[in-house]
């Protein structure tokens, strides 16, 4: 089954493009949009705070153009709202689509913690405690 993103040609570049899932299986729909590292990535970003392109370019170390795809495809799933719309300096803000994901970042930190760590190491909490 492919991924949700997909190739497209642009300007001499390859772009990516989301396109939902028809799977009959939700694991495998959910997997079209949120399978992807960096938009995990963007979006516990956005989780922790950060709203503005170049916070994301910072933050993760991804480059511009990914950048610019992903945002572009979790825009298109209904994860983000860019606004303003059109123009410069534009936030990046989560949906209420994007805020019902919380459990699932939870749980996945919380399985992390349980099985990615080894004996001895801090496990970092989440949501990160305000400092």
């Amino acid at each position: 089954m492919p991924l949700a993103i997909e190739g497209r040609k642009s300007d001499n570049q390859t772009m990516k493009s989301y396109r939902p899932s028809r799977a009959p299986c939700p694991i495998a729909r959910a997997a079209r949009v949120l399978g992807d590292r960096w938009v995990l990535l963007i979006l516990r970003d956005a989780f922790l705070g950060a709203e503005r392109f170049e916070e994301f370019v910072e933050r993760l170390g991804i480059n511009r153009a990914a950048l610019t795809s992903r945002l572009a495809i979790m825009q298109e799933a209904g994860l983000i709202r860019r606004d303003p719309p059109e123009g410069k300096r534009a936030r990046y803000l989560l949906t209420e689509k994007a805020h019902a994901l919380a459990p699932l970042y939870a749980e996945m930190a919380g399985w992390s913690a349980a099985h990615l760590y080894g004996e001895g190491e801090t496990t970092p909490a989440w949501p990160p405690n305000p400092g």
